[in-house]
Formats: structure tokens, sequence, C-alpha cells
């Protein structure tokens, strides 16, 4: 009997240990996981002279661009170079591996860094008298943001892409009689340019485009490329001008321009009663110095901006680049107090002509002149109806980098050159990917934790058999 007992109670002591080991991997597996998903990197010190050189090509086109420089990265990594990829962290690879399965290798560059900032990372991270031999694509659409100063011993080599051609559908809508109007992108190593063309209503076939209805969404694609829903909408234009009738006819007649340029179905009325004009307007012009009624729902409203006037003799600037060498001038204009804005025209002195603020669902738009001659040469000019239409459909969408085939010159990518190095110990921070370790100590934990639950489900089972004996 007193054998059973002390049986007993080493048994349940046992038992105990057992449960305190199991919570412990079953913790440590739960911290290795979470550890994991940040996918860790190991940090370690390296002294720049026991390094000959770092080879770098981005890895989202490394076999196109080891194809053009092949002899020369061939050269460098037998001599002795070691091989980086030109991305976030600098990884060092094996590149006879990675060459072999491709593992690891991006299939796009649409979410990759900027070629100019990562070069002031690595300019960060590297001593100057560390010799880098850089081969990357020489598309626009890598270089983005200022054009950095670095210390770098950079060997730069670039190439233009075998695709060096791109067309895509930027947009289309639905005209006022039913034919669709489509805005197609063409990109080239020279540039980007748009061209417009117009399927007919009810044509069964066309040589370029294919229209479909799609839950319940109209939709036109170009044959084997992107498709594109159809803005099947009316614009709905609403002008107030309270006195200013002259000012009224001048933004009227623009935007009958506009309807009659894009095709697009639309709307357009003046109201001498603000408190009849329709919610959910496309747009408000409100031509007066009144206050506006703020809770009145539209998707944009343009309004005169009320003030203190100034006298001025300068000129107008929408700041695209878009408009003609001939400047618009401006005479006068309403002195800005709101500064909390964004500025979408300016006047040759920096102040705001038109600005931008989003309050809730709608687009504020302040307006510091007035659609008035004695103003400003605004309603004169040629470049009024195209300033207008931005505001309306948006600036030209700038293609992404999967489309973008425009190039740049090799004597414009190259950063300038600072003498001063950032790095003056000579060590070289390497970051080494551990995660693979980490989830093979993952597995291990996980089998020694299946393993002593199932002991401790054995001895569990056990305890009562045995004081049932």
């Amino acid at each position: 009997s007193i054998s059973m007992i002390n049986s007993s109670s080493q048994n349940s002591r046992s038992i105990k240990l057992h449960e305190r080991l199991l919570l412990a991997l079953r913790c440590l597996l739960l911290a290795l996981v979470a550890l994991g998903l940040t996918m860790p990197l190991w940090q370690k010190k390296i002294r720049a002279s026991d390094i000959k050189g770092w080879v770098m090509v981005p890895a989202e086109n490394l076999k196109e661009s080891y194809q053009k420089f092949k002899p020369q990265v061939d050269s460098l990594t037998k001599a002795g170079y070691e091989f980086h990829y030109f991305d976030k962290g600098f990884q060092k690879v094996v590149l006879s591996d990675v060459l072999a399965d491709g593992k690891g290798l991006k299939k796009d560059s649409t979410n990759s860094a900027s070629y100019w900032a990562l070069l002031q990372q690595l300019d960060e991270q590297i001593p100057s008298s560390l010799p880098v031999y850089l081969f990357t694509e020489n598309r626009a659409g890598h270089f983005e943001g200022d054009k950095p100063q670095t210390a770098l011993n950079l060997h730069w080599q670039t190439y233009t892409p075998g695709d060096s051609t791109s067309t895509w559908l930027s947009k289309a809508w639905l005209t006022d009689n039913n034919d669709i109007q489509v805005v197609q992108g063409n990109s080239k190593a020279s540039g980007t340019y748009y061209t417009n063309y117009t399927i007919k209503s009810g044509e069964q076939r066309n040589a370029s485009f294919v229209v479909n209805t799609e839950n319940g969404q109209l939709n036109v694609s170009l044959k084997g490329a992107n498709h594109v829903i159809v803005d099947t909408s009316t614009w709905h234009f609403a002008i107030y001008a309270e006195k200013n009738n002259a000012d009224a006819n001048y933004i009227k007649a623009a935007l009958t321009s506009i309807v009659q340029f894009t095709k697009h179905k639309a709307i357009i009325k003046e109201y001498a009663d603000p408190a009849q004009i329709p919610a959910n307007q496309s747009w408000v012009f409100w031509l007066s110095t009144k206050p506006v009624n703020q809770t009145r729902h539209c998707d944009n409203l343009f309004s005169y901006e009320a003030g203190k006037i100034k006298d001025n003799s300068s000129w107008i600037d929408d700041k695209s680049g878009a408009l003609s060498k001939q400047k618009i001038g401006s005479y006068k204009s309403v002195v800005a107090t709101n500064r909390n804005t964004v500025n979408l025209w300016r006047d040759g002195f920096g102040d705001p002509i038109l600005s931008l603020k989003k309050q809730n669902q709608t687009n504020l738009y302040h307006f510091y002149s007035r659609f008035d001659p004695s103003w400003s040469d605004l309603v004169w000019s040629d470049d009024f109806p195209k300033m207008l239409l931005r505001l309306i459909i948006g600036p030209a969408v700038k293609p992404d980098i999967s489309h973008d085939r425009r190039v740049i010159d090799s004597k414009q990518l190259l950063p300038a050159a600072d003498h001063e190095a950032h790095t003056p110990n000579g060590n070289i921070s390497e970051r080494v990917d551990i995660s693979r370790y980490l989830w093979l100590l993952m597995v291990l934990v996980f089998i020694a934790e299946r393993w002593l639950a199932h002991r401790q489900a054995l001895r569990v089972t056990a305890k009562p058999n045995l004081q049932n004996g």
C-alpha cells in the first residue's frame, strides 16, 4: 500500500514536470513563429580590407542583366568579388545557385525602391574604398526623387531592356450617344504618350479592343492585355454666380469645350437660387463670396475666396509644365489666409491662386482670383479649358513601372560625387538572412513538443490504471 502511494506521488510529480516542459516548448514555438514572420536578419561587421569588391544586380531582372554583362560579371566573380542583390538589404548570394534555380527572384518591379534611394543607403553602409560594379536597366521609372551625393567607388553600366515598347489602356467612358471613348497609353524609350479611340455603339467586332460585361459592369480591353471598367456616369456641373453673370458665361463656355472634347456624358446648369441645386453634383462652381452651404453634398466644390484684395503684376501657373509658353497675366488676387491646403495654381511670387483641401468626401477648391478679365487673362487664355480639364479628370496618370519604357541617359543617372566617406572605420555591415535556420529550429521544437505531449498522455492514462490496481 505504501509503495503504491509513493509510486503514485512520483508519477504525479513526473506529470507536473512534463506539463511545465510542455508549456515552455509551446511558448518557445509561438515566439519562434512570431520571430520568423518578421524575416529576421543577423547583422555582422566585416573589414572592407578583407573584400576585393562587390558585384551588384537587381534581383527582379537578374537573368536578363547577367546575359547582357556576362563576361564582365563572370570575370569579376572569378577574381573574388562578392555578388550582392541591388535591393533593400543588399543580400549576399551565390550567383551560380540563383541562376540555376531562380530561387527568390522577383517577377516584376512594381514595388522596387528607386535606384537613387538604394545608392544613398549603400553609401551609408560601405566605405568609399570598396569597388562596386553595378549592372542595371536604364528605364526612367527606376529613378525617382533627388539625385544623391555619394562617396561610392562606383562603376555603373546600364542597358535598354528587350521589351522596349508597351501599350495599355488607361481609362474608358461612355459618351452621350453610347459610344465608348478609350484612352490608350503608349510608352517607348523616347517617351510616353496617350491616344484616344472611339468604339462605336453596337459595334460587334473591333480590330483592337474587346468589349464585355462582367458582374453588371461594362469593361473594355486590349486583345491579350489589361482591361479597364468603362465609366458610365454623367458629369453634373452646377453653377451659382449670384450677380457675376459674365463669370458664369466664361465657366460655362470652358465646360462646354471640355465636354465636346472628351465626349463624356454631362449636364451643365446654372442656378439663380442656390437652394435649388440638387444633391450629388459632380462639381459645384460657387462664383460668389457668400458663405457656401458646406452640408450640400457634392464631389467637388470650386468657390471664390473672400478676403483682402491686393493688386499685383504677375502670372498664373498650374505647375503642370504642359501649358503653352505664353504666360497668363494676373493683375489682382485675394490674400490667402488658410495655409493648410495644397496649392494647385500659383502666381509668380509663389502665392496661391487655387488651393485644394479635402473635407469628408468633398474636394474643396479655394480660388483666390475671379473669372473676370479685370483680375487676370485666365478666361482669354487657350490654356484655361486645359487647366479645368486637369481638375475634372485629373492629370495624366503616370504609367507604373510595369508599363513605363522611357530610358534615362547614362550621364543623368550617375550620382553626384561626395568625397567625404560616410564610413571612415572601413567596416561593412553585412546582413545575413537567418529565417531558414529559424524555421528549422521551429520544426525541431514542434517535433519535441509533439513527442512530449504524447509521453504525457501515456503517463496520464497509466495513472488511473495504477490506482485501480
